[in-house]
């Protein structure tokens, strides 16, 4: 008996039936196939343990959320301390967390972001950056990247991947127009009709399996967003937050957009909080009707809590300098397996602790993903790409666990060539 107080399941097996008949059979059966038979039980720091008891290190982090490590005892502890006081507010009026919160975004953000509005998640906070540059420009068409993903709401499904907008008919190529990744030249033709309300793009775009924007790229991307009247929205979604060794990856490229968009590991993985932050063109809806965008849980106090405490454990210098430590330890330890299987592990995509690992199969990370699970450590092949592994180390591991975990994927990624080999694809 497995017994969580307010509900318990007799087994494993009858949770995941349930949740193949309540919750969600794809998905459920999806990774039941995939060898992957994990119901995420007891979790502390950057380890997991499954219903069966077995101890997992996790580097997916649920796409950053938990760049802290789960149950952060210091976001944990304030959030328990404000729930003496605090619930998540009312929507409608003045908030005390919500403004603190604002001031401190604000503080840290690139130059000329100067408000912030919130949203519960992710996709919802695209969808307000996305009617904030339709609104600030009097345009419609907001160009992506190919094989984008910003998100599953109304408007942030539209930008990504085919194969979610057709799922809900929210397939508005004419609206939501797309270009390849590193093409520059693609990009200033789909900007040169001045008839674009605003370029968006993740720094590095995740759910593709982190490809690195060439040098400049970005950089040649504002200019002519500035050209043609577009704005240009930062995704930071997964890449902000220190990931990067910056607290937001696009001050790497000196970049002051007119968007960003925060969420997942703004959260601390303990309350559901996600932010839009707006220059004075972009924001100006908030002056002329406060009411254009209505969120019940966006920016709910007790998640702004959640959120300071975050912020400031994001900032503090010795947690940039950790992260710096982390990434070198890792970058160097996966050359290291690298060069034992280069011609089955191709490239390694590495920007601080935000890392891809391209194999020569096309789907050679699941074949990675499921050995790494079977040797304890919980990583995602990217669902665009599924060649690439996304391999996310927390911004707080510790040297030992780091180490174990480069010798975990040695192993798996040693054990995986094999297994490719014997399916008669490409490896050494």
């Amino acid at each position: 008996m497995h017994d969580y107080d307010t509900f318990r399941f007799d087994s494993k097996a009858e949770m995941l039936e349930k949740s193949e008949q309540y919750w969600n059979p794809d998905k459920t059966r999806f990774w039941s196939d995939s060898g992957v038979d994990l119901v995420i039980d007891r979790r502390e720091g950057y380890l997991l343990w499954d219903m069966d008891g077995r101890r997992l290190i996790d580097v997916h982090l649920n796409g950053g959320t938990y760049n802290l490590g789960h149950r952060n005892p210091e976001v944990v502890g304030a959030v328990k301390a404000a729930m003496d006081q605090f619930d998540i507010g009312n929507h409608h009026f003045p908030s005390l967390g919500r403004t603190a919160l604002a001031e401190a975004l604000i503080s840290t953000a690139p130059e000329g972001l100067t408000k912030v509005a919130y949203a519960s998640g992710g996709g919802e906070a695209i969808d307000i950056a996305i009617k904030s540059a339709r609104h600030a420009t009097q345009k419609r068409k907001i160009v992506s990247i190919v094989k984008a993903y910003h998100g599953h709401t109304g408007l942030a499904v539209a930008t990504g991947d085919d194969r979610f907008s057709k799922l809900f008919l929210a397939d508005r190529p004419a609206e939501f127009p797309q270009v390849p990744f590193n093409d520059i030249a693609a990009m200033e033709h789909a900007l040169s009709g001045r008839d674009v309300a605003a370029v968006i793009m993740e720094t590095i775009p995740a759910t593709y399996g982190f490809p690195l924007p060439q040098p400049g790229y970005l950089e040649q991307v504002k200019v002519i967003c500035e050209k043609y009247g577009a704005l240009y929205i930062a995704d930071e979604v997964q890449t902000g937050l220190m990931r990067t060794g910056e607290l937001w990856a696009i001050a790497k490229h000196n970049i002051a957009p007119d968007i960003l968009v925060t969420g997942k590991g703004l959260s601390g993985g303990i309350y559901p909080i996600a932010a839009v932050l707006l220059s004075e063109q972009s924001g100006a809806w908030l002056r002329e009707d406060g009411f254009g965008h209505i969120s019940t849980f966006g920016g709910a106090e007790l998640g702004c809590v959640a959120a300071l405490k975050t912020l400031e454990i994001s900032n503090r210098p010795e947690v940039r300098s950790m992260v710096h430590y982390i990434a070198d330890l890792v970058g160097s330890g996966l050359q290291e397996v690298q060069a034992a299987h280069p011609e089955w592990f191709t490239a390694i995509r590495q920007n601080g602790v935000v890392l891809g690992l391209e194999f020569a199969h096309p789907e050679g990370a699941k074949f990675v993903m499921r050995e790494l699970y079977q040797l304890g450590v919980w990583a995602i092949f990217s669902t665009l790409d599924p060649r690439v592994l996304q391999y996310k180390p927390g911004i707080l591991m510790a040297p030992d666990l780091v180490e174990e975990l480069l010798d975990r994927t040695s192993l798996a990624i040693a054990r995986a060539a094999h297994t490719a080999a014997g399916s008669g694809r490409k490896a050494s």
